[in-house]
């Protein structure tokens, strides 16, 4: 069994261990667009690469396939590590970013430049933004 893949599946914890904590999320100051992939609008869309950090590596490499998801209006950004282990986030709308969308973990987020630094677990990614045009000045 490959255990670092078999850690990160899906539905292995209750809804009430996926609610994000205040105090842990941490806020951008400015709404962000997520640029990984195209808009297609289909239900999956090619995978794009993205650098991360996985294990509590301290260097990034750009070794992360990011596959966009969407299942009705819910858009999912999925991670999928060299050695075959996940994570499955979810697109926020409200301009936060990212959340986990299964697992224990808390995804802790913040805006550096243009890139989204995302930190769950030992892992951690670099998801490329962009400002939307109405977003508040930070």
């Amino acid at each position: 069994v490959h255990q670092r893949g078999a850690r990160r599946g899906a539905g292995c914890y209750p809804a009430e261990a996926r609610v994000m904590k205040p105090a842990t999320f941490r806020r951008a100051a400015v709404a962000v667009v997520l640029v990984v992939g195209g808009c297609s609008g289909g239900a999956t869309e090619a995978p794009t690469r993205v650098a991360c950090a996985l294990a509590g590596a301290k260097s990034f490499a750009e070794q992360c396939l990011v596959e966009r998801v969407r299942s009705g209006a819910t858009l999912q950004l999925v991670v999928r590590h060299p050695d075959g282990g996940f994570r499955r986030f979810d697109v926020l709308d409200d301009g936060r970013g990212l959340a986990a969308a299964d697992g224990a973990d808390v995804a802790e987020v913040k805006i550096d430049g243009a890139l989204l630094d995302v930190r769950i677990g030992l892992d951690r990614y670099k998801f490329p933004v962009t400002r939307k045009a109405d977003a508040p000045a930070p």
